[in-house]
Order: C-alpha cells, then structure tokens, then sequence
C-alpha cells in the first residue's frame, strides 16, 4: 500500500458520520432510534431520581468535566488546568478518570506518570506527566468507587476534579445551581452539537438542553452569541489554548521552535499526527504557527507502533502529548511532541472558588 493510499484511509476512519453535522435524509430516518434511546435515558433517570437505587453523596465537592457529543471535546487539558489553579487557590484536588481503553479491573487504580496506558489509559496518564505527580489520580469504570480509594489513600484531597462523567448516574451530585458545592461542565468545540439529534441519528449522548452550571468552549470560533439559542440563558466561558515548544520524543531535552522547523523542512516533509477526538483543532493550530504539511487523523484513543512512524515519509513528525504517552517505546527521532496548555480564566476561577466554599448541604446544625 502507497503512503497516500495509507494516509487517505487514515483520515477516512476519524471521521464521524456527516449525517451527524447536518439534517437529512439518513438522520430522519434514523431519528425513531434516537427517539428510543432518548427514552430509555430518561427512564433510567427517573429510576435514580425516584430513589429506586441508591446513591450516596461524596464528602467532597466533586468538579465534573465532561461533554454530550460523542468524541473528545477538549476535556482533559480543562482537568489539568483546573488542578492546576485550584492548587492555586488553596485547594487540594484529586482527579478520577474512567480510563477510556484500560483494561478492566476488579479494583480501581492510582496512576501515576510511569503507569502504562495500556492498562490505565492514555489520558491519565498523560495528567500524570503533565502535572508531575502532584496530584492524585484514580482510575476505574465506577467513579464512585475510585472516588472511596482516592480519598482513604489521600485524605488532605478536599476536592475531586471527574475527567467526563456526566452521564454516570451512580454519582451523586448535588449541582451548583441549587445550592450545593458540586459543579458540572459541558465542553464543547467548535463542532457545537451538529444535528442536534441524540444517538444514532446524531452525535448528542444527551440533550443540548440538559442541565449545566457552565459551558466552557474551547475554540474562539464558540463564542456566546445573542442569536444561538444554545447560550440564552446559560453561564459560559472561553478557553484560549496555547501551544508550548516542541520536544523530540526520544530527548525531551532537545527542542525546536516552530520557526526553526518551519525553515529546516519543506511543508510535503512535514508530518502531522493526530489521534484525538478532534485532530483538526490540532492540525489548524500548528497552521496558526506557520506549520503546514500532510496531516493524519486517527480514532481517539488509538495505539502507535514503530512500524506505523516508519511507513511514514517524512523528515519531521509532529505529534500530540496526548498521543506521546503511547509512544514511550518508539525509537523515531524524526517524532517531536507538540505540548498543548490552557489557561482558567479569572472569572471562571472567582465563581469555582465562591461555589465550593459553600456550606456541605448534607450538613445540617440543630
């Protein structure tokens, strides 16, 4: 197989069905089936809201990062960048994860930067290196489960941060908009909520209507507007990402300015890869930098070999941090590592703060 044919097939299988983006034929006739899964949502819900199963809550405020559109959104930099300020203030945070591609265990797993991803996921892992250590991270498919060993194994935590999770109905939250000192994001992207129809007929996990405290967008181009009825109503902040220096994989201490790559290569030996939920956020940011060459687009989550890197012709190789967490093995000193940071905005970081010093609501004086 050519590397064209190679790199062509590549970005086909990222791609998300286009019915998802617009209305039409094949999404109407679909939209019986998102009619049913939207049913049966909203009967499980009533089934906790009921008190039919019971749930119990944390002793913790709990922060839940997560998104209604199938496909990564942006979500674990906001985790990191949350840890990192509320460390800030005065708070100590701890971060659970589901894990997404860990293998499943009996028992949930504290993570640290040395862990494999294979085993706890690649996003975890890549909190873990991006913050050093310092915080705690516990993985596990019941997030109320990680929550209980995060908090007997690290008692000064005094809030927990949940990378996704809005649709995880065994946690008990008690929502800032009532009252209570939990919070919920929706994050959303450039993407927006496509169709607008649930699953299969649309990309939406759950309603754009469904209740948040917050969107937090990731893209400029997301902007609250008077006339998208998305916003009327609704508390939203605006996440500006900057990209950091790249380093080569194989030396961390070696790097390159985007200035000095763009003038050593040509843009047809330029590279791009990515396997995030949105590669093209990616490749559009390293164009802002002047970076222009093939780009490759994978499936979130996916792995690497050296033998993938080795069919690729090209003289530099740009890859997400993200997916450098899976490359630790590979030897390509062609590959260099595009870090990727976000800043809390003040006012966002001002409203956390008077919310989570609320009182515990399941704390009652006589």
């Amino acid at each position: 197989m050519s590397s064209s044919k190679h790199t062509s097939r590549l970005l086909h299988l990222n791609k998300a069905p286009h019915f998802w983006e617009r209305r039409g034929p094949t999404s109407l006739v679909l939209w019986p089936l998102s009619w049913l899964y939207g049913l049966i949502n909203r009967g499980l819900d009533l089934i906790y809201d009921l008190g039919f199963t019971s749930r119990k809550p944390q002793a913790v405020p709990v922060i839940i990062v997560g998104n209604i559109r199938v496909g990564g959104t942006g979500k674990t930099p906001i985790v990191i960048a949350l840890a990192e300020r509320l460390a800030r203030m005065g708070w100590t945070p701890g971060i659970i994860s589901r894990g997404y591609g860990a293998s499943s265990s009996s028992k949930p797993i504290h993570v640290h930067s040395n862990s494999n991803p294979a085993l706890v996921g690649d996003e975890p892992v890549l909190i873990a290196k991006r913050t050093q250590d310092r915080f705690p991270i516990w993985v596990h498919s019941k997030r109320v489960q990680s929550i209980d060993s995060l908090l007997k194994a690290h008692p000064a935590v005094n809030v927990i941060i949940s990378d996704d999770g809005l649709q995880h109905r065994g946690l008990a939250r008690w929502p800032a908009r009532e009252g209570g000192r939990d919070i919920e994001f929706v994050v959303r992207d450039q993407r927006g909520e496509g169709n607008g129809f649930l699953l299969p007929a649309g990309p939406l996990r759950e309603s754009a209507t469904r209740d948040r405290d917050a969107t937090l967008m990731t893209t400029k181009n997301a902007v609250p507007s008077a006339s998208n009825d998305y916003f009327l109503g609704r508390r939203a902040f605006t996440f500006s990402s900057q990209l950091g220096t790249p380093y080569q994989l194989i030396d961390p201490s070696h790097t390159q300015s985007f200035e000095a790559i763009a003038d050593t290569y040509l843009p047809n030996k330029i590279t791009a890869v990515a396997a995030i939920g949105n590669p093209k956020s990616f490749f559009d940011d390293l164009l802002q930098h002047g970076i222009a060459g093939k780009c490759i687009g994978l499936p979130d989550h996916s792995t690497f070999t050296a033998e993938f890197f080795s069919a690729i012709h090209a003289e530099c190789i740009l890859i997400t941090e993200k997916d450098a967490v899976k490359c630790a093995s590979i030897g390509d000193e062609r590959i260099w590592v595009v870090p990727m940071s976000l800043e809390i905005p003040n006012a966002l970081a001002d409203w956390l703060q008077s919310i989570l010093q609320r009182p515990d609501p399941n704390r009652y004086t006589l």
